[in-house]
C-alpha cells in the first residue's frame, strides 16, 4: 500500500521505518529541511508540503492510507488550532476530492481529552471531557477525521509517549514529582498501534486507545526508578503544593487511569507492556555512566 504520513515526527518516524519493513511505499511529509532530512535518514521518501496549504499539498502523491500525526509548532491555543483543525480540514477536503482518494485516514491524538477523572478508569466509552482550549480544539480535530468523506477515519489517542530521546529520568530522579497516574506509551508501540490498525483494516470509525497496560502512579514509579538508579528517592508534590507555587491550576488536572482493553480485543500485542519495561534502556545507559 501507498502510506503518506503527515506531520512525519517522533512517532511518524518510527510508523514509516515498520510500514517500510513491512513491504508498503511509505512517503513522510514535512515542511523542514531538518525534517526531510530526518525523513530520508529514516529510509523512505520525504515530500515538503505545509498541511494548511491545498496548493502546497498537491506534492503529495496519492495514496491509500493517511496518516496525521502532526505537532503543534507552539504551545498557545492559536497553533493547535491551525496544526490539528485547520491543517486537518485542508487535507481531508484536499485528497478527499481527488480522482483516487485514500481509503483510510488515522488521526493521532491525545488522552488528555479526557481531562480529569479523579484517578478513575475512562475507555473509549467514556465522554471526553476537556478541560484547556487546547483540549478542546484536538475533540473538534478528532470530530472531522471521524467525519472524512470518502475516506473511513480512525483516532487513536496516545497516552504519554516516550522513548528514544524522550526519557524524563532527571524528573523522576530530581523531583519534586507531582501526584496522580502515568497513562504510557513507548514510541514504538504508538507506531505500532497505527500500522497494527492499517495493515489489520480494523478499527474504521472508532476512537481507539493507544496505552500500556499499567497506569502507574507517579510517586511508585519515581520510587522504583530511583531503586534501580541506586539513586535516593525523589521529593514528592501534591497538585495543591504545584497550584501553591504556581506551578498549574487547581482547575486544570488529568489524574485519570486509561484502559487498553479494545486495543487488546483487536489483537495488539505490546512490545513493552508497561512503562518499567520500557525505560529498562534508559536505566541500563544511566548505570552504564
Amino acid at each position: 500500500m501507498r502510506v503518506a504520513i503527515l506531520g512525519c515526527g517522533y512517532v511518524g518516524l518510527e510508523l514509516g521505518r515498520q510500514l517500510t519493513d513491512a513491504g508498503h511505499d511509505v512517503v513522510g511529509v514535512r515542511r523542514s529541511d531538518a525534517g526531510l532530512d530526518a525523513i530520508e535518514a529514516a529510509g523512505f521518501e520525504a515530500v515538503r508540503a505545509d498541511l494548511t496549504d491545498a496548493e502546497s499539498l498537491a506534492a503529495v502523491p496519492d495514496a491509500d492510507w493517511l496518516v496525521y500525526a502532526a505537532s503543534a509548532g507552539g504551545r498557545g491555543v492559536d497553533a493547535a488550532r491551525a496544526a490539528y483543525v485547520d491543517g486537518l480540514r485542508t487535507v481531508v477536503e484536499t485528497f478527499g476530492a481527488r480522482a483516487s482518494p485514500p481509503d483510510r485516514l488515522v488521526y493521532t491524538s491525545s488522552t488528555g481529552v479526557y481531562g480529569d477523572h479523579d484517578g478513575g478508569w475512562v475507555d473509549e466509552s467514556t465522554t471526553p471531557d476537556p478541560a484547556t482550549d487546547r483540549q478542546r480544539v484536538l475533540v473538534e480535530a478528532e470530530r472531522i477525521a471521524l467525519e472524512a468523506d470518502p475516506m473511513d477515519g480512525t483516532v487513536v489517542r496516545f497516552g504519554g509517549l516516550y522513548g528514544p530521546d524522550r526519557y524524563r529520568l532527571d524528573y523522576y530522579l530530581d523531583g519534586p514529582v507531582t501526584e496522580g497516574y502515568l497513562n504510557s506509551i513507548h514510541r514504538d508501540d504508538a507506531a505500532g498501534v497505527v500500522a497494527h490498525l492499517l495493515e489489520t483494516d480494523r478499527a474504521r470509525g472508532e476512537v481507539i486507545l493507544a496505552v500500556d497496560d499499567d497506569p502507574v502512579s507517579k510517586w511508585a514509579f519515581a520510587d522504583w526508578l530511583a531503586d534501580e538508579c541506586g539513586r535516593p528517592h525523589a521529593p514528592k508534590q501534591t497538585v495543591e503544593e504545584r497550584a501553591a507555587a504556581g506551578e498549574v491550576s487547581r482547575r486544570v488536572r488529568a489524574n485519570k487511569r486509561c484502559a487498553n482493553d479494545r486495543l487488546h480485543e483487536l489483537g495488539y500485542e505490546l512490545r513493552y507492556p508497561t512503562v518499567r519495561d520500557g525505560y529498562r534502556p534508559a536505566i541500563d545507559a544511566f548505570r552504564d555512566d
